[in-house]
């Protein structure tokens, strides 16, 4: 597999400068992380926590990380990306304390986890819209979720076909261990399986730098991901009857229709440890902090 490097980069990149960003690919490109060591008080914490998982929620973790260790002093935070999947693994394996995901844990992992002795607490804490993006010198600005379907199965491979340029489509999708990937199979793909073609990314950074860079690209990305390089798609699920952009209000109205929750998992044993850091996410703070980043507040 074709080992790719990029940096992540979202429309609210100036509110991360504090942290280090750290793109890795693995051995024979089998093992890629995209992390962010969130880290302001190594040596002298008093309440090192781990979170892995979610790409989608990452730039949110990291944001909330920075706030509460500035209020917070002696804490530790280490914010690992990779995926939801990713996430859920490690905390089976008691190698982080919360895992991020933006889906709800499957059946077969619920199963695993209770086998490893987890009695695994979930925390809501925002909600996502799903954006589907092409580079901006595409002339198509709407889909259908049917002609998505098409595009992502294989079944429609030039532009043309969807009211565009005669030109290749080349579609990016998150790997297999992504949430995001699952979800865009449930919920645009009708449980369909993705093409045999499709360019399998690393991280939600890497499909937003490489549909910035190719005319004829498509990926689907979380809203907070978007940045001027790129061009979100207005989605109908109603044949066409009706568009809707993705925004953060078109998702609070529920008029937009490819949203999802966010989630932050953790064994019952750390709760001690991590609630409160949950908790100041969840309070109105925290929640304003949700808005501003680009993701969607819980409606209290």
């Amino acid at each position: 597999m074709k080992t790719i490097t990029q940096l992540f980069s979202t429309k609210t990149a100036s509110l991360f400068l504090a942290a280090t960003l750290l793109v890795s690919c693995g051995k024979d490109g089998d093992q890629k992380a995209e992390n962010i060591e969130a880290d302001k008080g190594a040596g002298t914490s008093t309440a090192a926590i781990t979170i892995k998982g979610s790409d989608t929620v990452l730039p949110l973790a990291q944001q909330q990380a920075e706030r509460y260790m500035a209020k917070n002093k002696g804490t530790s935070l280490t914010i690992v990306g990779g995926g939801t999947g990713v996430g859920i693994s490690a905390l089976m394996e008691g190698t982080t304390d919360i895992a991020m995901a933006s889906r709800d844990l499957k059946t077969q992992e619920k199963l695993q986890l209770k086998g490893a002795k987890k009695d695994v607490k979930e925390a809501l804490i925002a909600y996502d819209a799903l954006s589907v993006i092409v580079n901006p010198k595409n002339k198509v600005s709407q889909l259908t979720r049917e002609q998505l379907e098409g595009i992502f199965t294989g079944k429609i491979t030039n532009w043309k076909e969807v009211g565009g340029a005669d030109a290749k489509i080349v579609a990016y999708s998150r790997e297999t261990s992504s949430g995001t990937y699952e979800f865009f199979k449930e919920e645009v793909l009708d449980k369909k399986n993705y093409a045999s073609g499709i360019l399998m990314m690393p991280a939600t950074g890497s499909i937003v730098q490489s549909v910035g860079q190719t005319e004829g690209a498509i990926g689907y990305i979380g809203l907070a991901y978007e940045t001027p390089e790129v061009k979100s798609l207005a989605v109908s699920y109603d044949q066409g009857k009706t568009y809707v952009k993705p925004s953060v209000a078109a998702a609070q109205d529920k008029s937009y229709p490819v949203s999802r929750p966010l989630y932050f998992f953790y064994d019952a044993t750390a709760e001690a440890k991590v609630k409160p850091f949950v908790d100041y996410i969840l309070s109105p703070e925290g929640q304003k902090t949700v808005l501003e980043i680009g993701y969607v507040p819980l409606n209290k």
